[in-house]
């Protein structure tokens, strides 16, 4: 497995790199990443409606690889158009919901709240991702911090998308939340952004928790995997399923900080119940509790499954 090559086909998000990237270290292969971006019209047309051909990329790139592992509807098209060029030679998988016939790949991996059901679909708790508990050991002591016997609450912000606008009013009420739970006296608050936290969300955090607590201001990596390492908890915003998903790997206390959604939130309210009822999280209210839960670490579970069906398939 070791030596076969790996092509990760996204549209450069953290989250769905976080996948892809998970999945390949999981499965020992070489991989090299392609940032998948479309012309201009293909942007607007769903999968389904869209040509399976290399054409409709804005850029090249050198295909020299067995397997193809993509993620987000963007490379959806890239994957069934290589799929369709190399037939058998190569193995596909694609993870989240492709918008198109499942079987038009090898492999399907969607986490079970999607309620997607196939021969080929692979279902896992939430989404997989590419932390593991070494690498978060590794960068544990990379932020520098006196405990002043308090408890210390990783608060990992996510940014807007479709379903949370994280309007001011919102913000407003979720940062004055978190200020009134996670008191100075008690807690030592360690505020991470994501890749999807807007400036002026950083700067209002930093306005609002920078006297007494630590705020990252800057996208910090090691400072993520610091901040997960050395929390007693960890409260995330409800906008990223991915960062909750990735959080369950340290087996703590998760409070996920709600906001009223703009649109129907049925896929996350599924998510919700489903880590609700694998004792993974809590909504964040004015009660703080401690509990523990098995960690969740589903991409090596599935790679176990994942090797043996493309060891099944003729890849040399």
């Amino acid at each position: 497995m070791s030596k076969l090559k790996a092509l990760l086909l996204t549209q450069g998000m953290h989250g769905m790199i976080s996948q892809v990237e998970g999945l390949a270290k999981a499965l020992e292969l070489n991989y090299k990443h392609q940032n998948i971006k479309l012309k201009k019209f293909w942007e607007f047309v769903p999968p389904f409606l869209t040509p399976t051909s290399l054409s409709v990329l804005d850029g090249d790139f050198i295909f020299d690889s067995k397997i193809v592992i993509s993620c987000g509807r963007k490379s959806v098209i890239p994957s069934l158009a290589l799929k369709k060029k190399y037939k058998d030679k190569i193995f596909t998988i694609h993870i989240q919901d492709p918008k198109v016939s499942l079987n038009k790949f090898d492999l399907v991996i969607c986490p079970e709240h999607d309620k997607i059901k196939g021969d080929n679909v692979i279902q896992t708790k939430g989404s997989i991702h590419y932390l593991t508990k070494k690498e978060l050991e590794r960068e544990k002591n990379y932020i520098k911090i006196d405990r002043e016997n308090k408890k210390i609450v990783a608060y990992i912000l996510g940014g807007p998308n479709k379903y949370y606008n994280y309007s001011e009013e919102q913000t407003n009420i979720i940062f004055n939340k978190v200020k009134n739970v996670f008191t100075r006296d008690k807690y030592k608050l360690i505020i991470i952004p994501s890749y999807r936290t807007p400036e002026e969300i950083i700067k209002k955090a930093y306005n609002s928790f920078g006297h007494d607590h630590i705020v990252f201001r800057e996208i910090n990596k090691k400072a993520y995997l610091s901040s997960l390492a050395i929390s007693d908890l960890i409260v995330v915003s409800c906008d990223s399923t991915s960062m909750i998903s990735e959080a369950a790997m340290t087996g703590k206390p998760i409070y996920v900080a709600h906001m009223d959604p703009i649109k129907n939130n049925r896929r996350f309210e599924n998510f919700f119940t489903e880590f609700k009822r694998l004792n993974i999280i809590k909504d964040l209210t004015d009660k703080i509790e401690m509990w523990s839960y098995k960690h969740l670490d589903e991409v090596s579970r599935i790679s176990v499954e994942i090797k043996e069906k493309i060891k099944s398939n003729v890849i040399n």
